[in-house]
């Protein structure tokens, strides 16, 4: 439960009791909540605290309790609303069904009938408010929820509460009222008096969705569809669907007409119109022509009006010329419900086209995990067909095309989808396309940089340093160089790099502890960047002739989410920066059916948990403010202590007889093997280290040894506690293994390889000699042994499905798969890259594992380089 969700609850614990988050938009997040009085569940929503501090708790409340007030069949009303601990909230009835939007995400257009229907019943909700003079301002498929037949109208007067509490300090927020392609042109000019004719317009943009399947005006960004609001003419409906009746078209059109005074006198007058056909004038053929149509000022300027009173800079701004004055600056959520939601990636989950005009990111939706693209100015994204299970999206310098990493291959696919093709079949899941049609990319260990054009096969560039690995990387202008971040110490240190690619020259730009850097040449060329620490999204003057940094970063952009593994989820072109919002995992409880509760109710990083032998104790890993190290939860009070501190510790295994943690910690920039007491008393013991970097795992089951792995890059090593202490590789194995995991018995090694082309899980006889059988066999990762030894757990990774899976085994006379259980979707669950991160009860009944955070919406800052021009 986040710190939010508690403090409501604890707030109002004799009212409301929280049962669960289900989303954020750019307003507020909402929450299900039981109505403890009344014995029912609730939608307690609560306002974002930037937005509530620009708007202050009087008058929002003030505003607010207007609409207390409006009692109305296609109303969703309000129930409650106040201000506890600084926060601001309002309740309304939680209602089954779907929203509008969902159901045009299925249908994508409606039945006549159905549409014209929804339509009169939200006008009728609408000329009910209007009469008691409220007017909603913010009419779109979102806020429109259908239930039982019937639609309801959504968040009625929060706008009104939000626009006169907030005036015209909103903009300090960087979110905007209105939607573009729904808002009148009064409303988009920033025009203080807004009447009822302009919710009139609004519900005519939605019926026209409802018929064509797209609203009346779409663009590449939001100034285009302004613009387009301002000077265009709908494209009447019966050219693209010829069964609309000519009374609806015209009942559309009048109510999308630009003068408020053109269009209908009130909603109820739509509504009417609807249902008479008799009304249906004949429609001037100069409407389908899209020539621009007056409003009584130049539009050039009225879309520059509008442009400043959204907040909004079009995505695709270019600074053509030196001393170029930039659009406004603002900040928007990009909300991706109700189509998906931010999957948990390996690599980097989001792109921006170079223009800046397409956002790519990865997602999971109906169908499971893929990739998605969505127009700037589109309302909703769309999954790119051949995608499915892919990861690591970029674009290719037109923006036609979608590189991507699809374990352990990299692929293209064009934008509108299509059959992917393959760029090279051995890659890890960072890649960029050169404006010289190169495509760079890692290897599958991330330690070489390697290049793969028309002309040649892939080429080796360059090779990290000892013991570190690529991330990101960013192409430079001109195709001759790349930016990409270098890790090293067990991704614990980070620097920026450029790589000349014709002769692999490494050379640091200038940019300790960063994890990503992206090369903008907007207002004389700039590197954007973020600290591996976190913090904000900076921007520093790069020299492209020296590869350097030649002045102080400045903040540009909010901190953006970097996962465990070092990735940053965010990514910049022109003048747009998207990112996703910074989201701590929980660590939790799952059962066998795939029902979870919180082990910690904290939200961190959690990483790497692993049950004591007894399963009354949890040892892994947290990152914080401190740095990384290990702690120990108590399974049955919930209890957190921690045993390292400041040694930058991770990844730590029970002993059989659960009195000693071995774990890997960073030393000397490579990170080495120790060992500890489990009760924190006494100094850690050394075991092992070398140029390998190794990565501890399973003790075998007498104690007297550890099996290490290098995320498969030099295989399987075992290194004895006694004696030399001198690793050696496991007999049979090959570079390509990693995840190792001991049978109880101490006879079996399961592990995975990618020998086949894709990652499997394997099992052999431990020590050796002996035969491999392969366990998975639609792609697997993670295995783990049940302690009984009649199960082996595993996470398939079959293209988009990632599911736990329990393979039943037989050991004797020789080992066998008898059958293989799905156990329930394992997509939100956080994996790792070398080891499991997840461990199953000592009864094999229950699962402690890392729940990742599920984003649903993207932020985007338009037009940043505006900052860096105030002095």
């Amino acid at each position: 439960m986040s710190d939010t969700a508690k403090r409501l609850e604890s707030a109002l614990a004799d009212r409301y009791r929280i049962e669960r988050e289900l989303g954020a938009g750019g307003m507020a997040t909402v929450y299900l909540a039981h109505d403890v009085r009344h014995d029912r569940n609730v939608a307690l929503k609560v306002l974002r605290p930037e937005l509530a501090a620009v708007i202050g708790a009087d008058r929002f409340l003030k505003e607010i309790k207007v609409t207390a007030n409006l009692q109305h069949p296609h109303i969703l009303g309000l129930i409650d609303s106040g201000e506890v601990d600084g926060l601001l909230y309002y309740v309304m009835p939680n209602v089954e069904g779907e929203s509008l939007r969902d159901r045009l995400t299925h249908e994508k257009q409606l039945p006549i009938d159905d549409a014209v229907h929804i339509t009169r019943e939200v006008a009728s909700a609408l000329d009910y408010a209007h009469r008691h003079h409220v007017i909603h301002r913010d009419i779109k498929p979102e806020n429109i929820l259908l239930h039982d037949g019937q639609a309801l109208v959504a968040d009625f007067g929060i706008a009104l509460a939000v626009s006169a509490a907030g005036g015209t300090r909103m903009t300090e927020t960087g979110m905007s009222l209105g939607t573009p392609h729904y808002m009148s042109p009064e409303q988009a000019m920033g025009e203080r008096e807004i009447t009822a004719r302009s919710d009139v317009y609004a519900l005519g943009a939605v019926l026209y969705e409802m018929l064509i399947g797209e609203p009346p005006f779409t663009g590449p960004t939001a100034q285009a569809i302004v613009a387009k609001v301002m000077t265009e003419t709908p494209r009447p409906l019966l050219p693209q669907r010829h069964t609309v009746p000519p009374h609806v078209q015209a009942a559309v059109l009048t109510a999308l007409e630009k003068l408020p005074a053109d269009r209908f006198g009130s909603a109820a007058e739509f509504a009417e119109a609807l249902g008479r056909p008799r009304v249906a004038p004949t429609i001037p053929i100069a409407a389908a022509t899209g020539r621009p149509a007056a409003y009584g000022i130049d539009w050039r300027i009225a879309a520059v009006i509008a442009v400043v009173a959204l907040g909004v800079g079009a995505a695709a701004t270019r600074l053509s010329r030196p001393g170029a004055t930039p659009g406004p600056l603002g900040r928007f959520a990009i909300e991706l419900e109700p189509t998906t939601t931010f999957a948990v990636s390996w690599g980097q989950g989001i792109a921006l086209s170079p223009d800046g005009s397409l956002l790519t990111f990865v997602g999971r939706g109906p169908r499971g995990s893929q990739i998605y693209v969505r127009a700037m100015a589109d309302s909703i994204a769309r999954p790119v067909r051949g995608t499915e299970g892919g990861d690591g999206p970029f674009f290719s310098p037109d923006g036609r095309q979608i590189g991507f990493w699809l374990p352990q291959r990299l692929l293209r696919v064009p934008v509108a989808g299509g059959a992917p093709m393959q760029i090279t079949d051995s890659a890890g899941p960072f890649g960029a396309w050169t404006d010289r049609g190169a495509v760079v990319f890692v290897d599958p260990s991330q330690r070489t940089l390697r290049l793969v054009d028309s002309l040649t096969g892939p080429r080796d560039v360059a090779r990290s340093e000892p013991g570190g690995a690529f991330l990101a990387i960013s192409p430079l202008p001109g195709g001759r160089a790349v930016l990409a971040a270098q890790f090293s110490g067990g991704r614990n240190r980070a620097h920026i790099v450029a790589v000349t690619l014709a002769d692999g020259t490494t050379r640091d730009i200038g940019l300790p502890d960063a994890v990503m850097a992206r090369y903008v040449s907007e207002g004389g060329g700039w590197v954007v960047y973020e600290q591996r620490a976190g913090g904000p999204i900076m921007a520093a003057p790069f020299d492209l002739s020296r590869l350097r940094v030649t002045g102080d970063g400045r903040r540009v952009a909010p901190e953006a989410w970097i996962s465990y593994r070092g990735v940053a989820q965010w990514d910049a072109a022109g003048t747009s920066i998207v990112y996703m919002p910074p989201s701590q995992p929980q660590l939790v409880l799952v059962d066998r059916s795939g029902r979870w509760s919180a082990l910690q109710g904290e939200p961190r990083l959690y990483h790497h948990p692993r049950f004591s032998p007894d399963g009354r104790r949890v040892v892994l890993d947290i990152t914080d403010a401190d740095g990384r190290d290990l702690w120990i939860a108590d399974a049955a009070d919930r209890r957190m202590s921690r045993l390292t501190l400041g040694e930058t510790a991770n990844d730590a295994y029970w002993s059989p007889d659960g009195r000693q943690l071995a774990y890997t910690a960073l030393r000397g920039g490579l990170r080495a093997v120790f060992a500890r007491s489990a009760d924190g008393s006494g100094a850690a013991d050394s075991i092992y280290a070398d140029e390998h970097d190794h990565s501890s795992g399973a003790w075998t089951p007498d104690g007297r040894a550890l099996i290490l792995s290098t995320s498969l890059t030099a295989g399987l090593w075992m290194v004895p506690l006694a004696g030399s202490r001198r690793a050696v590789q496991i007999p049979g194995s090959r570079a390509s293994e990693a995840f190792p995991a001991i049978s109880r018995d101490g006879h079996w090694l399961a592990y995975v390889s990618d020998e086949s082309g894709r990652q499997e899980v394997y099992v052999r006889p431990f020590p050796g000699p002996g035969g491999h059988s392969q366990v998975s066999v639609e792609g697997g990762s993670e295995p783990v042994f049940t302690r009984d030894g009649r199960e082996l757990m595993y996470r398939e990774d079959a293209g988009s499905v990632h599911r736990l899976i329990a393979a039943a085994i037989r050991t004797a006379p020789t080992f066998e798969v008898t059958r293989r259980t799905p156990l329930f979707d394992a997509t939100n669950f956080i994996g790792a890259i070398d080891h499991a991160n997840y461990d199953v009860s000592p009864d094999g009944r229950s699962f402690v594992m890392v729940r990742g955070p599920l984003g649903s919406h993207i932020e985007l800052v338009q037009n940043w380089i505006a900052q860096l021009r105030v002095p």
